[in-house]
Formats: structure tokens, sequence, C-alpha cells
């Protein structure tokens, strides 16, 4: 029997989890294509701020790697753009010329980021906040520039100037509105949000309307420009200043779009064979931005695309549970309250605690929560199921915990948060997981550690900030059998030893190779990874330097090369010069080897060094011998070397 053709266009969070679902319910009815603008398989876009901040790899946030799309008999076109779909011949076309035939498709574009319309946004420097190529572009930013600016005080900015702050740019974060996160938090939690950030360092603008990116000498941006007249450095700009639904493809094959590509309640567009999932989606009315409402769209997707025929998808109840900069925030509903609400209060800026609770008619409406989010859940499962609270009243600002064992019935039953909240109690925002979910999944495949719960049903394995729940469940669920997350974290998945267990071992033992070290150690593979590898050879290198012969090999490319590999696959050099001094012979001598080999870009970094840009890979041991006859030593500005 011929399995119907489906092809899905973008390869997001969104898009794969509606295949994700459908692959559940009919796993062998469709031959499945995917087109993916980006060249890497399904990533979590929500922990690239980890990655920009160096809490996180790449590689730890794929979500389905090549090998997932492999074994389920996917094809994925990775890098490669659709850019035209023929509704009367049932087709899509990439931009290299590829055709594919549909019997539906799924349309999952997701959003492109505001560009600011000003004059200068097109310059060098100047980028957005919203993929791996992104992030990868202010990680190098950071390594040889000093200013950046960040337009944009909501989440994604914010986000992006905690992590260029760590990696040690002076940030400046510019806000058109009266106070950052505006539409998550009022302005008592937002002004403790900005002083909290301003002692980590960060500075902020607000009420600031961007005229200008000034260019400067280089071709480079070099500050930038207000309304106001006021100027202020910048050698990076990011702009964060919000998304719009990406519908270019969907309106020009004639689609009914208004903000968002319009679909009904069974995520179907104008045309019954295409439907849309996502960011770029707009539903009576609303285009949603946050991933959980996203999630549930794909579910009723996937739910006709298997021909069951039976989901339906009436919008979203909103809330935020966010963790800023690790500051735990969380906010719903009507929390800026208005006519016929009242407000109950907690204030403790020193205590750096803020709650605000929206009552409206003895029912709970809205919630904004800084620094304490336990209560969260409780409180939006409350406003959706729009319970009366007016039992509850005198007592709700303390928290489930106190309401259970105080009111008994007034309140939900049971000892502790994880017991009294009901299976339809919403845990997991960001992938829709409720209570019941997650305890079926518990007892039924005897899951006994976080991370078994978070691969089965994907709770706490997004943002993160739920965790705490989703392990006080899990102890509630499986008793005595419960094993908490190790505080220990092991040196990669090769092995279960920490690192200072291993450097340990390394001197105790008297173990002087790598295969000595994992065979001690009991090594879960034959040759290690990329993670363990470059450790150990540092590791064996420091503890016996006479001894241990350097195995060049596992180190990283960076280092084996002494060079900075760029995104077109050439490398950047740096030629140590301390302090910044250096002498008319040797200014000459690095002249004359960008001269001998093409250097197409060359620029002071923040560290008072020269980086050589665009140096091909062959030519870096030439060029690297040449420079040390003049005297230099490679700059060990490459990320993995000490300094």
């Amino acid at each position: 029997m011929r399995k119907m053709k489906l092809v899905m266009v973008g390869n997001g969070m969104a898009g794969c989890r509606a295949l994700e679902e459908l692959l559940k319910h009919a796993p062998d009815l469709y031959e499945i294509t995917v087109f993916g603008a980006e060249p890497h398989g399904n990533y979590n876009r929500i922990l690239l701020s980890p990655v920009l901040a160096g809490e996180m790899t790449l590689p730890e946030i794929m979500l389905n790697d090549l090998d997932w799309y492999r074994d389920h008999g996917i094809t994925l076109h990775a890098g490669k753009r659709v850019v035209a779909i023929d509704r009367h011949r049932r087709l899509v076309r990439a931009e290299d010329g590829i055709e594919v035939g549909y019997d539906r498709l799924l349309l999952a574009t997701g959003s492109n980021p505001f560009i600011l319309p000003v004059p200068g946004k097109e310059l060098p420097g100047v980028i957005t906040y919203r993929d791996i190529a992104d992030t990868e572009a202010m990680i190098e930013a950071a390594r040889v520039h000093r200013h950046a600016v960040v337009i944009g005080g909501g989440l994604l900015g914010l986000e992006a100037a905690n992590g260029l702050k760590l990696r040690g740019m002076e940030v400046t974060v510019v806000h058109l509105m009266d106070w950052l996160m505006e539409r998550q938090l009022d302005r008592n939690a937002a002004d403790m949000l900005k002083a909290s950030l301003e002692e980590r360092g960060l500075r902020f603008l607000l009420q600031k309307q961007t005229a200008e990116l000034v260019r400067g000498e280089s071709g480079r941006v070099c500050a930038v420009r207000f309304v106001d007249g006021e100027t202020i450095p910048a050698d990076l700009v990011v702009m964060a200043a919000g998304i719009r639904p990406n519908i270019d493809l969907a309106r020009a094959a004639g689609l009914h779009c208004d903000r968002g590509i319009v679909v009904n309640d069974t995520m179907q567009t104008f045309d019954p064979r295409i439907y849309a999932v996502g960011e770029c989606v707009q539903h009576r009315g609303v285009a949603y931005g946050l991933v959980a409402p996203l999630f549930e769209q794909a579910r009723v997707c996937a739910n006709h695309l298997a021909q069951f025929g039976i989901g339906r998808y009436a919008g979203s109840v909103i809330s935020t549970k966010l963790k800023v900069t690790g500051i735990d925030l969380f906010s719903a509903g009507e929390f800026m309250g208005g006519e016929g609400t009242e407000e109950i209060l907690l204030s403790d800026r020193q205590g750096g605690v803020y709650k605000k609770l929206v009552l409206k008619d003895d029912r709970l409406v809205g919630a904004v929560l800084y620094g304490d989010t336990v209560d969260g859940s409780w409180y939006f499962q409350l406003m959706r199921d729009t319970q009366n609270i007016g039992d509850l009243r005198d007592h709700l600002m303390f928290g489930q915990s106190f309401v259970s064992s105080h009111l008994g019935d007034a309140g939900h039953k049971g000892q502790t948060q994880a017991a009294s909240m009901p299976d339809t109690a919403e845990v997991c925002g960001c992938n829709g997981v409720c209570k019941g979910d997650i305890v079926r999944a518990i007892q039924e495949k005897k899951l006994f550690t976080l991370d078994e719960v978070r691969t089965h049903t994907k709770a706490s394995a997004s943002c993160g900030s739920c965790t705490g729940l989703v392990e006080t469940i899990l102890a509630a669920t499986a008793g005595g059998d419960y094993s908490t997350a190790p505080s220990r974290k092991p040196l990669c998945g090769c092995t279960q030893h920490t690192h200072d267990e291993v450097r340990a071992a390394i001197t105790e033992q008297q173990l002087k190779t790598m295969p000595a070290v994992m065979q001690a150690l009991e090594w879960k593979t034959s040759d290690g990874c990329n993670k363990c590898r470059p450790a150990l050879n540092y590791y064996l290198l420091c503890a016996w330097p006479a001894e241990y012969a350097d195995d060049a090999q596992s180190r990283y490319i960076n280092e084996r090369a002494h060079g900075n590999i760029q995104k077109d696959g050439s490398f950047s050099g740096v030629p140590r010069m301390f302090g910044g001094l250096c002498t008319p012979a040797e200014l000459r001598a690095i002249a004359d080897v960008a001269e001998k080999f093409r250097v197409p870009e060359m620029k002071v970094t923040g560290g008072q060094r020269i980086d050589l840009f665009g140096v091909k890979k062959e030519a870096l041991p030439a060029m690297w011998k040449d420079l040390s006859e003049a005297g230099f030593v490679s700059g060990h500005a490459y990320g993995k070397a000490l300094r």
C-alpha cells in the first residue's frame, strides 16, 4: 500500500513535536520529508541563553539529532530553505531547485526577529538573537570586542545581555518602555529585577528610542545614537525587540494570512491539505510566542494528520514561569489588575521576594511572583479552574502547602504540595505536561530518576524551572525507590566519575596513559569522546609532565591548529603581544605574514592583540612558522587553552 507523503517546512520545536506525536499514533501512515533552513537537527531554542552564558554546549541542547530522523525513516533536508509552494501540483520547491510532492503539508516556519528600521541596521556587528548562528556570532564577538548594546528589555534581551556580560563584555540594555519585561511583570517586580541585574554589572537605559546605528572607520558599527542626541559606544548591537510570524511563504502561496497564517481549531489553513503550527500561526486572532501553546497545537495537528479527527485546539491560557539570569519569575492572567479587581501584595525587597495576587469576584485572575515561584503552578491551576477562593482568601498568599495543612478540604488534600495537586494540574508549562502524565509514566515505566522522567515525559526538559516540582512528584510517587538527581556531575557520559575524582585517581593510582585511566575507572566507551579525551589529556599532562606524552589529537581543533574556527570554515590566528607592546619590526612581520597568506581581515582585539581573520587551515602551520621566526608565539586565545 502506497504511503501518503507528508512534507514539513521548518524544523523547529513545534513542528518536530507534531511529528513525534504523529509517530506515536500512526508511525507507518506517511513518508515524511522535512526541510529546515538551519544546518542542524531540532534543538531547544529556550536553552540558547545557557549556551551563550557558557553554562551548556550545543550538543547538550539538541532535542532530535540526525540519527533520530534516520531511525524514523524521515528525509531531512537540513540547511535548505523552501522558496515556493505549488498548491495546484501539490509540491514544494527549495532554493537549490529540489521539488518534493505532498499529500499533506505542515508549515512550521516559526517567526522572524523584528529589525528596527533605523539607519545602520545592516552594518557588520548588528545581529539578532534567534538561532545557533546568532549565538555563535555573539560568542565570537565577545572574544574580540568590548562594548555591547542590547536593544530590547524583554526576556530574550535580558538573557542575551547576561550571557554577553558573563563573556566579559560591558553591556547596556536599551528599552523603549518604562520598565523591563512589561508584558510579564508589573512595575514593582520589574524594578526589583532591574536592581538585581544592575548589581551583576548590567547597565540600563529605559524610555530610550534608537535613532541611528553609527558606522565606524572600519565599516563596523561603533555606536548607538538616540533620538534625544545621546550616543553610547557599541562594538556589537543585538536586536531583541520582538518577533513577527514568518508568513511570507504561505502568503505567496495564496493562503489566508493576517498577522500569522490563519488556522482553524484543527490547525488547518484555508487549504485543507495544508496544516500549520507554531509561532507562524494565528488562531482565533491570537499568535502565540511561548512554547506551551505551540505544543498544544502540535498535539491537535498530529491527531488530525493521523486521521483520528477528534482533537480541537480552543486556544491557550498563558502563564510564564521563567528563569531570567538565575532569578525566578512567574506571571499569569490579568496580573496588572484593573476595574473590578483587588490585589493582595507581599513585598520584601531586602529578601528579594515579591508576590501579587489579583482577585475578581472571589476568583484568582492574575498573579506575579518574583524570587519565590514554588506556588506558581497551583495559582495557575486555580485560575484555569476558575475556583472560588473565598474560603482561601486570608491564607492564599502563604501558598498551597499552608492552605492544605490548615484548611483541609478547603484546599487540596495531602501532606505535600505534590500530593495535593490534581492529576490535571499542569507541571511543565513548556511541554504541557500534567501531574497525571508524570505519575502514570513513573508507575507504568518504573522510573526512579529525574533524567528518566525527562526522557519519557519531557517534563523539566526545557527551561528547567519546574525541576523541583517534578522531583517532588517523583519522590511522592516512587517512595523509597526514588533516586534524587545527583549533586555530583560526571565528567561526561562515558563515566560516572566527576572531574575531581578522575584527577585524584590519576595521581593516587599512578595512572599515566589514557587507556590506563579508562580501564581503572571502568570507562563505558573504549576510546572516550570529545569531552573526556581533552580533559584526560590535560589532567595527565599536568600530573606527569615529564612522563606523559601530550596527545595533540585529543586537543580541541582550535588548540591543535592555534586558530579560532570561523563559521565559513576558515580560521583566525592571534600572535601574542605582551601587554600590547610591540616593535616596528614586529608590526612589519605581522604585515608581511598577512600579505603573504592573503589574510582578508585584521582587527585589534580587546586583549591588545592583532587578530588575523580568514586564514585557511592548511596555511596555519606555515603562517605560525613565519611568525615564530619573528619572535611571536600563539596568543592562546582559543577558548579551551590556559591563558
